[in-house]
């Protein structure tokens, strides 16, 4: 099963890129670690998320920098050749539903 839940704040004012048939967007996701590092500091990880078409528009419409957010989707890891023919790995959620938690207005 291939499935993640995360809550966390968006980095960014969501763009859209929209083509003839597809709308997308990207969003970076700050989500806080759930326990302290050895210096008594909450770390935070940034995840890339892709939305699609209806959830493209929505996030756009409804949300910017510093709102808080659930998703949930799958993980899904793509490649590609860099420089020097170095193989590269992306890691990013591909979202399949989006829930409005908390407006930083």
């Amino acid at each position: 099963m291939n499935q993640i839940l995360l809550v966390g704040r968006l980095t960014d004012d969501p763009e859209i890129l929209t083509t003839e048939n597809h709308s997308r967007t990207i969003i970076n996701l700050a989500v806080p670690r759930s326990y302290k590092n050895q210096d008594g500091i909450y770390e935070t990880d940034f995840i890339r998320c892709v939305l699609w078409n209806h959830l493209a528009k929505r996030i756009k419409e409804y949300c910017q920098k510093g709102d808080l957010i659930g998703i949930k989707g799958r993980l899904q890891v793509r490649n590609y050749t860099g420089e020097n023919d170095e193989k590269k790995y992306i890691s990013e959620v591909m979202v399949e539903s989006l829930s409005f938690l908390c407006s930083n207005k």
